[in-house]
């Protein structure tokens, strides 16, 4: 692969986001009201959002892609070993939506069996229905295929197959056959198409065309296409004249000529007017998609991508970068992915695409592609979702300080870029904080899209790094990492250490473990020195940011809250829920259920270690703990059976329930609380319990333990699960790093 597709992944990709964010405010709305509201220009977003909250446009492409990785079509097993490639399967992807798709909330519209495709095929797969049947003509009729589904979730596959756009057709099929037929195919193997053809051809009209030799001939999806090629080609051109094309649209091709909700030829339509009118120019083409109307968001997000890969990062302006920030909330089942930052996102895309090709990355890439936690600012621009924020030297919030974050070539510590920030009028004393966000409480964004909900990137135990700088025009400092609490606002410092300008300084930071802290923000603190009455401006450069190691933590939930989010919905802090009903009572969180429930909390990075939870099983006989948890069906199980059983189990990978790999006689009871600590190490995996006597004495410990067949699961977090109408009460979660014997480090 070459090199320089490393970064058009990464303005693709942003521009995708930039496009979701500027048409989700004016989604289903008509031409009319759009011009109503905003006149004939729209150059702006047309919202002010404090934080962009998750989008269905953005969850699909992301999540369906890690099928690759899951189901083994592609394996990431280190830079030494580039992988085997096999062919995307339909049933890949299904595992991948039954994987990562809370059920009936978040993700993607839940409109109903028979209104909503991809609940409609969702559901399908959990009654048993197979890929593709789960999305095909046959079993769901065309009106539910042919929606819009297809076309916007396939962004991904041209992405991962850079000039590869029969490759990228091929994977976008077999992708949307899951939940669309049809058209919606069609749709789907026009946009990676299309994108991937990007890739090598700038020229917009001849990308058009390389997308089309993947649509089926004679198709409606072609005739629609053709027919906006022909009206371009045949009227006036420039200024206004896009809006006769709409008529055209609308009257041939809008919605009263289809079916269903948001059907698939009515937004490609208006797709391709906007890429002809616009002309290649990034900022028009979008603005122009924007005002049709229609389903803004999904197809100003495609077009966004097609010219954003295209036309590379220097076309897309401060204007978009500025308000997205680099920033990705998704609302997939699982807390830890749900808070992205987009270099990093691209960055594990493009490291998708190196092992597609059966190549290694080249050297000077490695560390970028290979380390989901690195913040290396090396994509122009990047900011890697980083703020800025002063306080007094008593902790209060202080404004005015013209803040600047920017990505620079002026100094690098790795690379040749790093991440460069300002401050004006600050004095002594004062401090100035370089940080990122950990968690994301419901108050800091502005609405509640998809429903997200998280768990903390980062915990006690595990470490911070980053190198500082300090150029010849600033002034010297003191600086040290620091993590903030959210439970109580407390800020833990690393070592304070004296900065001096023209030197690079690497820090690190084991934040302290064993304690219940709630980590929201990590970065670097700045302390200004000087005499009294000073007042100056401050510089500096952070570069190498990251995250490394492993949990010792305890999760009291006694300290968790509700959390109630602007549209509504309602969270357990800390926690993420696939399904079942949960609350929190007395100090303990409680998972009760019909069918199915469970609920993940931890990173995504955790390894080996064991989890200690105290809980108390209130009703039924299949409770207890899962463990290394990568989403809804791949996990492990520490259980509780009926009958006086401990079991250790594997989750199935089509979602249906756990395979029991090994059980044993453990007298529990309903009603009395037990201490159950599963583990792994390695591809040894683990349960012990005992029933938690009075006054914290334990009683007789059971114990079962196995090595793995498959090994499958290396990393993830943990959680607790119900089924058959169980009900358990979970006061708290003790994670504690198991050592490793090989090198005695944690």
């Amino acid at each position: 692969m070459k090199q320089e597709y490393v970064e058009r992944i990464y303005s693709g990709w942003l521009a995708k986001i930039t496009g979701i964010r500027y048409g989700a405010p004016i989604e289903g709305w008509s031409m009319e009201k759009i011009r109503s509201l905003f006149g004939d220009r729209m150059p702006d977003y047309p919202a002010d959002y404090r934080n962009f909250a998750a989008d269905d446009d953005s969850n699909g492409p992301w999540f369906f892609l890690r099928a690759l990785e899951d189901s083994g079509v592609c394996v990431l097993d280190g830079l030494s070993h580039p992988g085997q490639v096999r062919d995307l399967e339909p049933e890949d992807v299904a595992r991948a939506l039954i994987n990562y798709a809370p059920f009936e909330h978040g993700f993607f519209w839940w409109g109903g069996y028979g209104v909503s495709t991809e609940h409609t095929a969702y559901l399908n797969l959990r009654c048993g229905i197979p890929a593709p049947e789960s999305g095909s003509i046959r079993q769901n009729g065309s009106t539910m295929a042919e929606q819009i589904g297809g076309q916007i979730f396939s962004d991904t596959w041209g992405l991962v197959n850079p000039g590869k756009p029969e490759r990228a057709a091929r994977m976008a099929r077999a992708a949307a056959s899951v939940t669309h037929d049809g058209d919606g195919l069609n749709g789907a193997a026009f946009v990676a198409a299309s994108i991937s053809a990007a890739f090598e051809e700038r020229d917009v009209r001849k990308i058009i065309e390389t997308g089309l030799s993947f649509v089926e001939p004679g198709s409606r999806y072609e005739e629609a296409v053709r027919a906006v090629m022909s009206f371009y080609d045949e009227h006036e051109k420039g200024g206004e004249a896009w809006r006769d094309c709409f008529e055209f649209v609308r009257t041939h091709y809008g919605y009263d000529q289809y079916p269903g909700i948001c059907h698939i030829i009515p937004n490609i339509s208006v797709m391709i007017l906007a890429l002809l009118y616009g002309e290649g120019d990034f900022d028009r083409t979008l603005e122009i998609c924007n005002l049709c109307g229609w389903d803004t968001d999904c197809n100003v997000g495609n077009v966004a991508c097609i010219l954003g890969t295209a036309l590379g990062l220097s076309a897309i302006g401060e204007k978009w970068r500025k308000p997205v920030g680099d920033l990705l909330i998704c609302s997939s089942v699982l807390g830890y992915y749900n808070i992205q930052d987009i270099p990093q996102s691209a960055s594990y895309i493009a490291r998708l695409a190196y092992a597609l090709d059966g190549e290694e990355p080249p050297e000077e890439l490695r560390d970028i592609l290979m380390d989901e936690t690195l913040c290396h600012f090396e994509y122009p621009g990047s900011t890697h979702a980083m703020m800025l924020r002063a306080e007094s030297g008593e902790g209060e919030a202080l404004d005015g300080k013209m803040f600047r974050l920017e990505n620079t070539e002026e100094a690098a510590c790795t690379g040749s870029r790093s991440l460069k920030f300002s401050a004006s009028v600050m004095e002594p004393g004062e401090r100035l904080y370089v940080f990122k966000h950990t968690y994301y409480r419901p108050e800091e964004f502005t609405d509640s899209r998809y429903d997200p909900a998280f768990s903390p990137i980062l915990y006690p135990g595990q470490t911070i790094e980053a190198s500082l700088y300090l150029p010849e025009y600033s002034r010297p400092a003191q600086a040290a990492l620091y993590v903030k609490d959210l439970h109580d606002g407390t800020v833990c410092l690393g070592e304070r250490v004296s900065l001096k300008t023209g030197e690079w300084k690497k820090l690190t930071f084991s934040i302290p473990g064993g304690t219940d802290a709630l980590l929201g923000e990590a970065g670097v603190c700045f302390y200004m020195e000087g005499r009294a009455l000073e007042r100056f401006s401050f510089a500096g450069m952070v570069d190498d940011f990251r995250i490394l190691g492993q949990p010792d933590y305890l999760l009291d939930l006694k300290k968790e809250q509700e959390e109630v989010w602007p549209g509504g919905h309602r969270e357990i802090s800390q926690f993420t829920r696939l399904k079942g009903n949960a609350w929190l009572e007395n100090g303990a969180l409680h998972l009760s259920c019909g069918d199915f429930g469970e609920m993940y909390t931890g990173g995504r990075n955790w390894e080996d270690y064991e989890a200690e939870f105290l809980m108390t099983p209130v009703k039924g006989g299949f409770l207890g703990a899962c463990f290394r948890v990568q989403g809804a069906a791949r996990s492990y199980g520490a259980l509780l059976l009926s009958g006086g059983r401990l079991a250790l189990a594997e989750s199935l990978p089509d979602g249906s329930g756990y395979e029991v790999l090994a059980e044993t006689e453990f007298p529990w009871r309903e009603g009395e609380p037990v201490r159950l600590t599963a583990g792994a190490a390695g591809e040894e995996i683990f349960v012990r319990a005992r029933r938690a006597g009075e006054g914290g004495g334990e009683q007789g410990e059971v114990r079962l333990s196995l090595r793995e067949k498959m090994g499958r699961f290396c990393q993830g977090c943990v959680g607790i699960l119900v089924r058959e109408g169980s009900h358990i009460s979970l006061e708290q979660v003790r994670i504690r790093p198991i050592l490793k014997k090989k090198t005695g480090e944690n």
